[in-house]
């Protein structure tokens, strides 16, 4: 099927790669239905997009590129909603707040993105951990990275 899409125009997607988030993503409840699709070849960023509003998609990364150290504890309740029984179909990442200049873009670090690849199923979740938060820039140096300063 050929879908809108935000940044690449109309794209070719198969049934298979619609990830469903049964509860939507925080203030986007009604859409449940979306496409991971790369931003741009050669780049560690992908787009979240909408099968459904074209104009609503999301810019991911990858957070452990970015933060080494960063830890996500994946609650028990989303284990089961996620139906994830192995840790190879989990995929974790982070939604990026691009600013102009792109450098100062951020990543939300508390409310990472979990999605099992294998039973196509998704669910934003929020950290109760004090070292994260929700505007850590990602292209500063490496002091200024450090998920447990500031944000």
């Amino acid at each position: 099927m050929q879908i809108e899409t935000k940044y690449a125009g109309t794209v070719e997607v198969k049934e298979e790669q619609i990830l469903t988030f049964e509860n939507g993503l925080p203030a986007f409840e009604d859409e449940k239905e979306y496409v991971l699709l790369p931003f741009k070849e050669g780049t560690p960023l992908f787009t979240l997009q909408s099968v459904h509003t074209p104009g609503l998609a999301f810019v991911l990364v990858n957070p452990f590129e970015f933060f080494s150290d960063y830890q996500v504890e994946i609650p028990e309740a989303t284990l089961e909603t996620l139906a994830i029984e192995k840790e190879e179909d989990v995929a974790i990442f982070t939604i990026m707040t691009v600013e102009e200049p792109f450098t100062d873009s951020t990543v939300n670090l508390q409310g990472p993105v979990i999605i099992n690849l294998e039973a196509r199923l998704g669910k934003q979740i929020a950290l109760n951990d004090n070292r994260y938060g929700r505007k850590h820039t990602i292209f500063a140096t490496s002091e200024a990275r450090q998920p447990g300063q500031g944000g």
